[in-house]
């Protein structure tokens, strides 16, 4: 949750309504001041604060004000004992969430793959990504710690799964040839070669490297790199299915 709020913000995300002020009512000092925040942190990010100084102190000032208590009453909120877990079950109960199973994680793993990866790899819109989804499915997430875990354990199975398909895909000469190149250096004296053209080899840094000024010799260059790409046979359709990335 963000730290800095206008009052604006704090009206439109956390003002207490009616309905949720009856559950709020019955608590006393700082169970009710506890129970509410957790109640609208809740509602807003559809998890409960992984410690409770994790809500910003405007917001608890705020939702004070509206139940008549003081702010000062929320650190004496027990964060550990029987109470506060059966105001959790409450909160799940009224915005009809349920608690994370193994099962959940996987199947959030498994849509991670298939819908997300192929496209976006960058950490926090990803970590926003899994988020959402829990939302979606009404479940409480995993706690941040198994979040994390979870994502990379993902990406990597993502990562493994998708260079054995490349791999799969590529004629039984070409690995050899992609070798040579990335111990920097590729023999191309079997590449047929124009009239007038050296044959010789091209580093794996060459490869990659920019165009550099317009000229004859960066022309020839470029063609040079051109034949060596092809020289590796490397399938037209290998990343058909690969969507170009976004960065």
């Amino acid at each position: 949750m963000k730290r800095n709020w206008e009052l604006d913000e704090l009206i439109e995300h956390f003002t207490i309504l009616p309905n949720e002020m009856k559950l709020v009512e019955n608590k006393l000092a700082e169970n009710k001041i506890g129970f509410a925040v957790l109640l609208k942190f809740f509602q807003n990010e559809a998890r409960f604060p992984a410690q409770k100084f994790e809500v910003p102190k405007a917001v608890i000032s705020y939702i004070a004000k509206q139940i008549f208590c003081e702010s000062e009453l929320y650190a004496q909120y027990d964060w550990n004992g029987r109470t506060i877990k059966a105001h959790r079950v409450q909160i799940r109960e009224f915005f009809e969430f349920r608690e994370v199973t193994v099962q959940d994680s996987q199947d959030v793993a498994e849509w991670l793959r298939q819908h997300v990866l192929h496209h976006n790899q960058e950490w926090e819109q990803v970590m926003d990504v899994v988020y959402r989804r829990f939302r979606e499915l009404k479940v409480e997430p995993p706690t941040p710690d198994r979040v994390e875990r979870l994502i990379r354990s993902t990406i990597h199975t993502y990562e493994e799964q998708f260079f054995q398909a490349t791999l799969q895909k590529l004629p039984p000469t070409t690995p050899a040839k992609l070798d040579a190149l990335i111990e920097s250096t590729a023999l191309l004296d079997d590449i047929d070669e124009a009239p007038g053209e050296e044959s010789g080899r091209i580093s794996f840094h060459e490869q990659k490297a920019d165009p550099g000024h317009p000229g004859l010799d960066s022309l020839l260059k470029e063609v040079h790199k051109l034949r060596t790409l092809r020289h590796l046979e490397l399938p037209d359709d290998l990343f058909r299915d690969t969507p170009p990335s976004k960065y």
